[in-house]
C-alpha cells in the first residue's frame, strides 16, 4: 500500500505513527487485488486529534474521519469505519459497478482465506449483553453521561426500547421503537 501521511496544524508525523497506520491498514489492503493508495491527514486541535483517511479505488472512494483525544484511538476508530464501509458495500459495489471496466476485478476472489478475513472484519471485537431498565429520558441521559458512552439503549416509561445517542453537534438524539 502506498501511504501518504501528513500532519496539519503543527502536527508532526513520526515514523512510529506511520508504521502504526501501515499495520492497521494492512487488513484492508488484503481485501483488494490492486495496490491501494491511502491518503491520511492528522490534525491537532486544543484537546482533540482528528484523523482523516481517504482511499480512492477505481470509480469509488472510501473515506473515514474521526476525532478523539487520543491519536491511536482515532486511528483505530477510523480504520474500523473503513472496514465497516467495505463490509457493508463490497457486494453492492461489485454488483452495481461490474459493467464499468475494472471494478469487478478489484476484490480478491481466490482462496486467500477471504472467508476468514471477512469473518475477522465482521466479528465484533467485544460482545455485551445488557439488561434494559425502564428509565425516563432524563435518567437515560444521566446514565449515558455517567458511563461516558455516545449511545445508550433502554426501555422508556411506555416499556418500548429506545436508543439515546450523542450527535456530532453535541446535542442528543433519540430513536424510539414501536
Amino acid at each position: 500500500m502506498k501511504l501518504d501521511v501528513r500532519g496539519k496544524n503543527g502536527f508532526e508525523i513520526t515514523e512510529s505513527i506511520k508504521l502504526y497506520f501501515e499495520k492497521k491498514l494492512h487488513k484492508i489492503e488484503k481485501v483488494f487485488l490492486q495496490e491501494l493508495e491511502a491518503y491520511v491527514v492528522c490534525k491537532i486541535y486544543k484537546d482533540l486529534t482528528k484523523v482523516e483517511i481517504t482511499i480512492p479505488i477505481k470509480f469509488i472512494t472510501i473515506r473515514a474521519e474521526v476525532e478523539d483525544k487520543d491519536l491511536y484511538a482515532a486511528i483505530d476508530r477510523a480504520v474500523d469505519k473503513l472496514e465497516a464501509q467495505i463490509r457493508k458495500n463490497k457486494h453492492k459495489m461489485n454488483r452495481s459497478l461490474q459493467e464499468k471496466s475494472g471494478i469487478k476485478d478489484a476484490f480478491r476472489s481466490d482462496d486467500l482465506n477471504l472467508e476468514e478475513l471477512e469473518k475477522e472484519l465482521i466479528n465484533p471485537i467485544k460482545k455485551k449483553r445488557i439488561q434494559l431498565d425502564i428509565l425516563s429520558l432524563d435518567e437515560a441521559i444521566t446514565q449515558m453521561d455517567l458511563l461516558g458512552h455516545d449511545f445508550f439503549i433502554y426501555r422508556n416509561e411506555d416499556k418500548e426500547v429506545s436508543v439515546l445517542y450523542l450527535r456530532d453537534d453535541g446535542k442528543y438524539g433519540l430513536i424510539e421503537t414501536e
